[in-house]
């Protein structure tokens, strides 16, 4: 693994070497994927299409009519199941829930029902029970087995709004499972994607949540449960089930937004599962968390749980300190067989400094101790308060059709304040500035949605038809920090230098004393922005042949917005786009586990929000961005708990909003940008003891015109290093023991899209040690970045770069009882 490590570590030094070898990097990787698990997992042609006998999976199946718990139990094991509806008609079943391997599984929902379950080489048959002499013969029934199939996924809502079969999506998509989560011990979107092949992390001013997906920066593509959940902040994943990432435009699913990719977190929901568990972490740099799950089983129709979390904790970073605590109680209810009724609130507040990294100098970033800050940490500091109400309701109709309908109402306050670097360091010194920002905004969303199957003659469909409306109400102020405030001189922006040596300044000393005083200039924001949203949609997932299917849909978007600024032009201006967003793909099945998929779609993203905070609104910057992506690709199933997939793609974007390089307070137009890229990825179970998630993507973008200096034609976009390489492994030696081993490799990237400031790449390795110490209790120590790299774990623009974690260990008591 060293000579791996040191050979990757060489590779990032000459960067134009990956031109050279990418095909055969690719082909390299591809063959050792599919090699590696054919030889460790004693790989079958028959076993391709049956579930391995030892691994468990968790379902979650509620009682009630038995076909339609069979239909469930087959979508959420990957399984194909054959039954005739005759002998399933008008039977019942107790339901499902728990880890289960596939035989014990489908035994336990068959108990009374007087059939059984019999695997054949193309998955498993229910036909009616033997008997001998009257007495029927059963299966036993295993609960617990060898293995839990840990890191992969047989199905997703997010890319369809369907259940369906991730190989059956034409279009990239992650999954995150829950045990990944817990292994890898992270409670940040950040620290959760660094596995996901073709997704990268961006700094986020140190006040919010902001990813790259595929060379495309986001901070609104973020959803939960399928609802927009678009205000900046750092979201907490104490309260989600799983992480599924979708890549590509997803505008006819998502409407606006749903550009280079969506991040789709589904959230733990109140079910018939006793659950009692309370972890406590501690780690490196004053790290203390702690969080409870609770479930709690009312009668056989209500079902409560709530989900806790508090958190106070340092950094390696100079003066840099986290505190976060929220709270999420769910109710499930069932007053039918076929009505299902989830209501859920969640109140999360967090406060921590806002650290914007370090500059540049002679175009690389300084080379400063990883724990420098730059600007004054007693006042930069970012806080949010979170407020939101969910529903869902979803009842099956007998006639075959089902109605859901989903409601979110979510308020956010928020407020941050930063003393910057706000220019590479020249001459020994480094320029700081200053400023806050206030946002205030209330959302509303209500999505219904109806799902009918039919056949027509030999082709079958599965109909999706939907209406979204929504209203966005923000209020968002900033205020330039000024060096002298008086009745005929209003001040001047802050803008002063320090010695590198000692960038950590006490702002309250400033000025004779006076201090930084913040006031909104006519050229700062001070925005007023009612965004109403009415969006039609339909989908068809045809079955052509058994071997062929197609997926058609298009979705309508009225997307107006009332603007005003309220200082200084007071620009007024009204804007209504009418949005069209298509989605066509096709996969090709050779045989059942194996999918060949080519898909095209478009996303629009019109302005709204932040995005209007840093530019000067025009009805030019007014105008949507448009996302086109064009993708082919291969799913295959190995097993149903092992997955390899492989995708290209192509991702063009226009009237691009572009982060200025050198001040990270403005914004500018840029005309177009592309990307193109491959992908491979892996996940499941390599052996019954033997997970891995994990992948390599190679990526090329840049600017397709030139419509600023700072952006020109042919540059390379931001953000984009060309070779990503990652792979999460736990292997358990006993029931009792086991071992993760993490590497994350990076090549260089630019910082901005001038080009004039390269982060060199890096490669770190991470590790975990996890122990079942009873029943009740279990224990775990991650270890992050154990060989202490030194790198640069995400940027901004030239001058704000944020350098990573040197070595740091946290250990987490998970006790359930």
């Amino acid at each position: 693994m060293r000579v791996i490590i040191k050979a990757l570590a060489r590779l990032n030094k000459n960067n134009d070497s990956y031109q050279s070898v990418f095909l055969t990097c690719i082909q390299s990787l591809l063959i050792c994927f599919v090699v590696f698990a054919l030889t460790l997992s004693n790989f079958t042609f028959a076993d391709s299409q049956r579930a391995a006998p030892d691994i468990v999976q968790n379902f979650n199946i509620p009682a009630g009519p038995l076909e339609d718990a069979l239909n469930h139990f087959s979508q959420q094991s990957g399984v194909k199941l054959t039954f005739d509806t005759a002998i399933v008609k008008d039977v019942r079943t107790q339901g499902l829930s728990g880890n289960f391997d596939i035989q014990s599984g489908l035994n336990f929902l068959l108990i009374g029902s007087e059939l059984q379950a019999m695997a054949q080489d193309n998955g498993y048959a229910v036909i009616k029970s033997q008997s001998t002499a009257g007495i029927t013969v059963l299966p036993s029934i295993q609960v617990a087995a060898s293995s839990v199939a840990r890191y992969n996924a047989a199905t997703s809502v997010t890319a369809t709004k369907t259940n369906t079969l991730l190989r059956d999506v034409p279009q990239s998509i992650s999954v995150l499972t829950n045990e990944l989560i817990q292994d890898q011990a992270v409670q940040s979107l950040g620290d959760a994607v660094r596995y996901v092949p073709g997704v990268g992390v961006s700094q986020g001013e140190g006040n919010r949540d902001a990813l790259i997906f595929r060379g495309n920066r986001s901070t609104g593509d973020f959803f939960i449960d399928g609802t927009r959940d678009d205000a900046q902040f750092f979201r907490d994943l104490y309260n989600i089930e799983r992480i599924e990432v979708l890549k590509g435009a997803n505008g006819m699913i998502f409407g606006r937004g749903g550009s280079g990719g969506v991040i789709n977190r589904v959230s733990k929901q109140a079910g018939w599962a006793p659950i009692r568990e309370f972890s406590f972490q501690g780690g490196s740099f004053n790290r203390k968390r702690i969080t409870a799950d609770f479930n709690q089983v009312i009668n056989d129709k209500i079902a409560f749980r709530v989900n806790g979390m508090f958190e106070d904790s340092g950094s390696f970073r100079d003066g840099v300190n986290l505190r976060r605590r929220g709270i999420s109680p769910t109710l499930t209810i069932k007053p039918t067989e076929r009505t299902t009724v989830v209501l859920n609130m969640e109140r999360f507040h967090d406060d921590r400094t806002a650290d914007r990294g370090i500059p540049s100098f002679n175009g690389r970033p300084v080379n400063v101790g990883r724990s420098q800050f730059f600007g004054d940490p007693r006042i930069n500091h970012s806080d949010v308060e979170v407020l939101s109400f969910n529903s869902f309701i979803e009842h099956k109709f007998e006639f075959g059709l089902t109605l859901r309908n989903r409601t979110n109402y979510a308020d956010y306050d928020k407020f941050y304040q930063n003393v910057f670097a706000s220019d590479k360091v020249r001459a020994g010194e480094v320029a700081l500035s200053a400023y806050n920002n206030s946002t205030e905004r209330k959302n509303v969303f209500n999505q219904t949605d109806f799902l009918y199957s039919l056949e027509t003659g030999p082709i079958s469909h599965t109909l999706l038809a939907g209406i979204e409306v929504g209203r966005q109400v923000t209020n968002d102020i900033r205020h330039t920090g000024l060096l002298s405030v008086n009745e005929e001189r209003p001040g001047e922006p802050v803008r002063f230098t320090v010695p590198l040596s000692n960038s950590v300044i006490d702002a309250s000393r400033l000025n004779n004393g006076l201090g930084i005083n913040y006031q909104n200039l006519d050229s700062d924001a001070n925005n007023h922005s009612i965004v109403d949203i009415t969006s039609l949609y339909i989908q068809d997932q045809i079955e052509i042949l058994p071997q062929l299917q197609a997926i058609a849909g298009v979705r309508y978007d009225l997307f107006e917005v009332d603007f005003v600024k309220r200082n200084g032009s007071g620009t007024q201006l009204k804007t209504r786009d009418d949005l069209i967003s298509p989605r066509f793909g096709i996969i090709y099945k050779p045989i059942e586990p194996v999918s060949i998929y080519t898909s095209y779609s478009q996303a629009f993203v019109p302005r709204a929000g932040e995005q209007l905070t840093s530019i000067n609104v025009t009805r030019a910057t007014l105008k949507p961005e448009k996302f086109t992506t064009l993708e082919a690709g291969v799913k295959w199933d190995i097993r149903p708990d092992l997955a390899v997939t492989g995708a290209v793609y192509q991702l063009d974007r226009d009237n691009v909003i572009t982060v200025d390089p050198d001040d990270s307070s403005r914004t500018f137009l840029t005309k177009g940008q592309r990307t193109k890229g491959v992908e491979l990825s892996i996940s499941g179970q390599l052996t019954p003891y033997w997970s891995v998630m994990g992948g390599y993507a190679f990526q090329d973008g840049e600017i397709t015109s030139t419509e600023n200096a700072a952006a020109p034609e042919g540059a390379t976009v931001a953000e984009l290093p060309r070779n990503t390489f990652s792979m999460w492994s736990r292997y358990d030696f006993t029931p009792k023991y086991g071992a993760a081993f993490g590497v994350i490799n990076r090549s260089d990237m630019f910082a901005s899209t001038d080009n004039t400031v390269r982060v060199q790449g890096f490669t770190r390795v991470d590790a975990a040690l996890y122990a079942q110490l009873s029943r009740q209790v279990r224990a775990q120590v991650n270890i992050e970045n154990i060989f202490n790299t030194k790198y640069i774990a995400s940027v901004h623009n030239n001058n704000n770069m944020l350098p990573g974690s040197p070595i740091a260990a946290r250990a987490t008591l998970i006790i359930n009882f």
